[in-house]
């Protein structure tokens, strides 16, 4: 209004606000993915696997750092999270940026891979995999939570053959082609929610959260006051006017502070093709993630569908055709 009206006579369109979501996967990849580089002269094998739980927030907290030397990183993750040692001091890169909740590992064998080599071609490979965990392949949000490990590379003797025009965007797509046969799952911000009301105010609390995917965690009586506090964890894509509808449903006499806690899993697969969203229609809760993601992507004016195709090489396309006997697979593609 300051603005519109009293300061600067201005036209100002404000658009619906945007929850911000992660992209994430619950499995190690079915397969071993790989990808060629447009010139066929080099090829990357990558896989992708689950974090363990508490990895991103402490990277993103800063209590292990990329910057460290080798054996300060290496150390952490052997000692809090039981790493293998080899693997520890195997960490390339945290990402996206170097304090994003992902981690890309050298997994491959001396006996396989010139590592000299692979050790030129490093910061490409560094930057692919940041790139990829900036923009995931399911609707263009952020990664979370995943290990890339790259388990072979097959690289050409020429430095003009393995550039970073070539070796960029085919470790790009090698991790999406790792992250998707990974079961991938879509994250949404959780916030916690602190609530005051009289006594007779808490069972339509409980019924307002229920509402909205909602749930309290504890309740109790404020000491020397008719006053119960309510802790609740409510997810940000159900916050919108949910202090009005508080209000509303205990006639003004609850007030609620809120604020981010955590990331956790939208239920439902989000690839899969299968699940028919109705118009106007809340879409049960298996059916979320798939909603969430259509909705993502046409705000962004992508194409509706993932386009998983192109993603993977065709030879890859036909080894997971052989793979694919149970049908798993054929819902995303």
């Amino acid at each position: 209004h300051d603005l519109r009206k009293l300061y600067g006579d201005l036209e100002i369109k404000v658009a619906d606000p945007v929850v911000e979501f992660c992209e994430t996967v619950v499995e190690t990849s079915s397969l071993k993915c790989f990808a060629e580089t447009p010139n066929k002269k080099n090829k990357l094998f990558m896989v992708a696997e689950p974090l363990e739980k508490g990895v991103g927030e402490d990277i993103e907290k800063g209590k292990v750092r990329i910057d460290w030397e080798g054996k300060r990183v290496s150390d952490f993750f052997v000692k809090n999270y039981d790493w293998d040692l080899l693997a520890a001091r195997s960490i390339w890169a945290f990402g996206p940026d170097d304090n994003g909740p992902n981690v890309l590992v050298d997994d491959s064998l001396p006996s396989e891979v010139d590592k000299a080599m692979l050790k030129q071609s490093k910061e490409s490979l560094v930057q692919g995999f940041q790139w990829a965990t900036k923009e995931g392949p399911l609707c263009d949000e952020k990664i979370r939570s995943v290990k890339f490990k790259i388990l072979n590379a097959s690289l050409s003797s020429d430095p003009v053959m393995r550039g970073g025009g070539q070796i960029i965007p085919t470790a790009r797509r090698v991790a999406y082609s790792a992250f998707l046969l990974a079961t991938p799952r879509l994250m949404e911000p959780v916030q916690f929610s602190e609530i005051e009301c009289p006594a007779d105010c808490v069972a339509a609390i409980y019924n307002v959260l229920s509402r909205r995917r909602g749930h309290v965690v504890r309740d109790l009586p404020k000491p020397g006051s008719p006053m119960y506090v309510v802790h609740a964890y409510l997810p940000a894509m159900e916050s919108f006017g949910f202090e009005t509808d508080l209000r509303t449903h205990t006639s003004g006499q609850a007030m609620c502070q809120t604020m981010f806690d955590h990331w956790q899993l939208v239920p439902g697969d989000p690839l899969d093709r299968s699940i028919l969203l109705r118009p106007l229609e809340p879409a049960p809760a298996p059916h979320l993630a798939r909603e969430f993601v259509l909705k993502m992507r046409r705000r962004k004016g992508l194409s509706e569908d993932v386009s998983v195709h192109k993603f993977f090489d065709d030879p890859m396309l036909l080894e997971l055709a052989k793979q694919d006997q149970g049908g798993e697979l054929s819902s995303y593609f």
